[in-house]
């Protein structure tokens, strides 16, 4: 089976702090491999994402790249399926069985943009892809495009090298952290 990368576009550093971050949590969360940041570079993001790995587990990867375009080619010379996530693409209705089986067979790149996202990311892209015509968060559009992807398995995912877990309950917060010789 192939991994799933999610490339954002264009993050800026004042401005898309909380949004970046909360790219990078979603991708983890709901089954995505890595995240790839792009615009200007931020150790900090890259640091802070890197710790939630370490607390919560998974081999979940996080990196930049100064030059999308380059790594957006590198990656479909490498085989993989470009989906642009965009409300300007077909309904993500329309082509789920083609993004699942793209990812069985190839990997897939989900691009997210930030800022005005260039022409030619539509272009690179095999496919540009909406979960909704209208305006939409970019967290909003990955978190439905991971969900159709996986069909829900996502949900129940654990890691057994998480630090902490989350004990599910319907009233208040449980959360237990595990010992150093329960970790695997």
């Amino acid at each position: 089976m192939g991994g799933i990368t999610v490339l954002r576009l264009g993050h800026r550093i004042k401005r898309d702090q909380r949004i970046s971050s909360h790219v990078a949590l979603t991708a983890r969360a709901l089954g995505a491999d890595e995240v790839v940041f792009s615009g200007e570079y931020d150790p900090g993001l890259i640091a802070s994402v890197a710790k939630v790995v370490e607390r919560w587990g998974g081999g979940f990867k996080v990196s930049y790249t100064p030059e999308w375009r380059r790594f957006l080619e590198e990656r479909r010379s490498q085989g993989e399926y470009v989906v642009h996530l965009t409300m300007y693409g077909v309904g993500i209705q329309d082509v789920e069985e083609e993004l699942r089986r793209a990812y069985a067979e190839r990997g897939l790149v989900l691009v997210v943009g930030s800022s005005k996202v260039p022409i030619e990311v539509y272009e690179l892209a095999d496919v540009n892809v909406a979960v909704t015509n209208q305006p939409h968060s970019e967290v909003a559009a990955l978190a439905v495009a991971l969900d159709r992807i996986h069909q829900g398995r996502e949900l129940t995912k654990t890691y057994p090298d998480a630090r902490n877990i989350i004990q599910p309950s319907r009233l208040g917060k449980l959360r237990k952290a595990k010992k150093k010789e329960e970790i695997n």
